[in-house]
């Protein structure tokens, strides 16, 4: 079978390639700061764990092969004024947002989107960065260099973050793991639960929104959405926040809570190997681990399974996840407990938050 090659060495790069194995597929992650040829045929395929990268040698060659799946939906979707505009033209609901322009005033964003409006650079930035508040009680500006680059988003007063992931093969079937619960700290995310039967009642809808948008962009594989839960006297109502190309961090509980993870399900579908609607396995929980020394002694959870990185340490940076699928919620709080007292303080809250969860 042709070689497949992925944009990016990082973390997802790495598990891709480990999903791929056991498929006997040829899987090779690529540095995006890697500066030598690279020795490509006709026939090899092109995926990417990341939306952006640099123009060195081998980026350049991968970028323009002819094998590239969804080269063209990185342009779109990794500008949010581009994907922003994406949502909007399909009829999607997302949070009011504005392009910041050179003549668009703090009163005019205020005037239109409320006291508390999000800036956020068009591209690049995550895990909370690339964000400027605009809070008219504190009379904050815009910051010079987001003009003309960045957009505005109105604050929104969510009950909850949720996401779905769902992937998309060459012959436009798509199948759509369970909508996930998500904890955000400083805008990273900290912790997912899976297959929660309150939100059930969501998983259509959310579906058909993902959907048409894979279908318009032809897409080919996995494709995350992150919403915003706000309830309304007509019901619960979902908000695109945001998109990804590309397997996802809330999508990691995969691994443990499904029949065929993500990264699997990304390899079948741009090698173009059969793909079915993955099943779920329990109840699932996944665990960030987030400027946190290697601590060997979470195994000794019942239920644990870590995936270690083995980047250089430093705060606020993913360095692991650990994956819990047990057999109730009941098992997973004792898991969830357990853990409690291997992990750094700043992880009270999370590990709070998940029993409240759970206990529901």
């Amino acid at each position: 079978m042709s070689k497949i090659w992925v944009l990016g060495a990082g973390q997802l790069g790495a598990m891709l390639k480990q999903a791929a194995t056991p498929l006997a597929l040829d899987v090779e992650p690529v540095d995006i700061e890697d500066h030598h040829a690279l020795h490509l045929s006709a026939s090899d395929i092109i995926t990417a764990e990341r939306e952006q990268w640099p123009e060195t040698d081998a980026t350049t060659q991968l970028a323009t092969h002819s094998g590239f799946v969804n080269k063209d939906v990185f342009a779109t979707l990794a500008d949010r004024f581009t994907q922003k505009s994406l949502i909007d033209e399909l009829g999607l609901a997302t949070a009011p947002w504005f392009n910041i322009d050179r003549s668009i005033s703090e009163a005019s964003l205020h005037r239109t989107l409320g006291e508390r409006v999000l800036l956020k650079r068009r591209t690049g930035g995550y895990d909370g960065k690339g964000q400027h508040w605009l809070k008219q009680t504190e009379q904050s500006e815009i910051p010079a260099d987001f003009r003309n680059q960045a957009i505005a988003e109105q604050a929104i007063n969510f009950d909850e973050e949720v996401s779905l992931i769902g992937v998309r093969t060459h012959n436009g079937d798509s199948f759509f793991y369970p909508l996930t619960l998500n904890l955000h700290v400083n805008g990273i995310l900290m912790a997912s639960v899976a297959n929660l039967e309150r939100l059930q009642p969501l998983q259509t809808k959310s579906e058909q929104m993902l959907g048409k948008l894979m279908n318009k962009l032809d897409y080919v594989g996995v494709m995350a959405m992150e919403l915003f839960k706000v309830s309304g006297k007509k019901g619960d109502k979902l908000l695109i926040n945001e998109l990804a190309p590309r397997v996802h961090n809330s999508g990691h509980w995969t691994q443990a809570g499904s029949n065929m993870s993500q990264f699997e399900a990304h390899m079948r579908a741009v090698a173009k190997l059969p793909l079915a609607q993955p099943t779920s396995r329990g109840h699932s929980l996944m665990i960030n681990l987030v400027g946190t020394e290697l601590n060997h002694n979470w195994l000794s959870v019942p239920g644990a399974e870590l995936y270690w990185y083995d980047k250089v340490v430093r705060p606020g940076r993913k360095v692991g996840h650990i994956n819990f699928c047990r057999n109730n919620h009941a098992e997973l709080i004792e898991s969830v407990q357990q853990l409690r007292s291997l992990l750094p303080t700043h992880y009270t809250n999370v590990i709070d938050w998940t029993v409240a969860e759970l206990s529901k």
